[in-house]
């Protein structure tokens, strides 16, 4: 079937790398384990959904995924410098990810950017963001979503346990 941008469950296999780059950003090549997500329904970038539109099963493509389709632009807004309090019991390093809970209770990652005896600087921004992605995929399958799927959201139609995830760093939100 031709992929549509609404409710078809879809599972390729990718390569991403930063545009330029040769450096593999995130892969599941080779793992045997498509991604699976459902069209129409925020999963996957919205770049990479909107490539993969009029791909059927089997069909390969490169497809280049700009920074404002992909993790956004980079937001320097999205940088602040808190107490090292606040840090207690975590053994700092730049680079580090960190995961806490946002206000309205969504699970929100840092990166340590910097930090010193008193202050940590830390950054909100995706760690993509700002940067172009070239995506190299394979659609593994597709086909309509099935009325379970397209209510819960969730490819085989039941939603995760609590704190359950894709499984990958890149495609999904």
């Amino acid at each position: 079937m031709t992929i549509t941008n609404e409710n078809c469950v879809v599972g390729i296999e990718y390569e991403v790398k930063e545009a330029g780059t040769n450096e593999v950003v995130d892969s599941n090549k080779g793992s045997g384990q498509p991604l699976e997500f459902i069209m129409g329904k925020g999963q996957i970038i919205p770049g990479l959904e909107k490539g993969l539109t009029g791909m059927k099963e089997g069909d390969s493509s490169d497809l280049m995924i700009p920074a404002a389709d992909a993790y956004g632009d980079y937001n320097e807004e999205a940088v602040q410098t808190l107490p090292i309090e606040q840090f207690e019991g975590v053994e700092l390093k730049e680079g580090l990810t960190l995961y806490g809970q946002s206000e309205d209770g969504q699970t929100t990652q840092v990166t340590v950017k910097s930090f010193t005896d008193t202050d940590v600087n830390i950054d909100f921004n995706h760690p993509m963001a700002g940067k172009d992605l070239m995506f190299s995929v394979t659609v593994k399958s597709a086909r309509e979503a099935t009325a379970d799927e397209i209510s819960s959201g969730v490819v085989g139609g039941e939603a995760p346990a609590e704190g359950g995830s894709c499984g990958t760093g890149c495609g999904c939100h």
